[in-house]
């Protein structure tokens, strides 16, 4: 994929791979990920990770349809892909609210659960990026965003399984480790598209790095607010 994009294009992507495997290491490095990666994840450990990464799923669809809102006519193209995107992800949230159900979770619980302090941090800076002027920017935010449910989530799924007696309670997951390649292709077209110049390719690279951040401490706040 990479020989097939104009230059500006392939430098922002090797330098959002750099962005990626620093993000991979912090969350690495988050307690409640921790534990998963040692056997040491509980039923409980779980619900507190969907409850709090309900939130940002919530909002998913509200900043990729803010974004594809902030494209003006002469971005048509790239508006109706994020428009594709929005609608592909609008109740992804009903299938975590399945699974939190399915592992013994109460659906009362996570629907009033407020969003923690990460959550509000990612929100809030997701959604000011998304309304500025031609954000395209925000592929950045797609790259790490997508791509943890590209190159995690079916790993996550797979260890979840092992260690909790709940059985049907993986599917979210499942599914964003089976679709997200999709989305990731759709994300090296709109690179191609609309990184043609160094400005373009600073800015995607910004939003990423902060992203991935934020997205950190929004699983770190797990263990902060228990």
């Amino acid at each position: 994929m990479e020989n097939t994009l104009n230059p500006h294009a392939q430098t922002c992507l090797q330098a959002l791979m750099r962005c990626w495997f620093d993000f991979e290491r912090r969350i690495q490095r988050v307690p409640i990920i921790t534990r998963l990666n040692a056997g040491k994840f509980s039923n409980d450990d779980y619900l507190a990770l969907l409850l709090n990464l309900r939130q940002q799923v919530i909002e998913g669809s509200r900043w990729i349809a803010r974004s594809a809102s902030s494209f003006d006519r002469n971005h048509a193209q790239v508006r109706s892909i994020a428009i594709g995107h929005a609608q592909d992800e609008h109740k992804d949230y009903l299938l975590l609210e399945k699974d939190f159900v399915n592992a013994g979770g109460n659906l009362t619980t996570i629907e009033q659960a407020p969003r923690n302090a990460g959550s509000e941090a990612l929100h809030a800076y997701l959604m000011y990026r998304a309304s500025q002027p031609n954000p395209i920017d925000m592929l950045g935010a797609m790259w790490i965003i997508e791509g943890l449910g590209q190159k995690m989530a079916s790993e996550w799924a797979e260890r979840i399984d092992a260690l909790i007696p709940a059985k049907n309670a993986t599917q979210f997951m499942r599914y964003h480790g089976e679709n997200d390649d999709t989305h990731m292709q759709e994300l090296y077209h709109l690179l191609d598209l609309t990184c043609t110049n160094a400005a373009a390719q600073t800015s995607i690279v910004k939003t990423a790095t902060v992203v991935g951040r934020l997205y950190a401490m929004q699983l770190e706040e797990i263990d902060s607010e228990n």
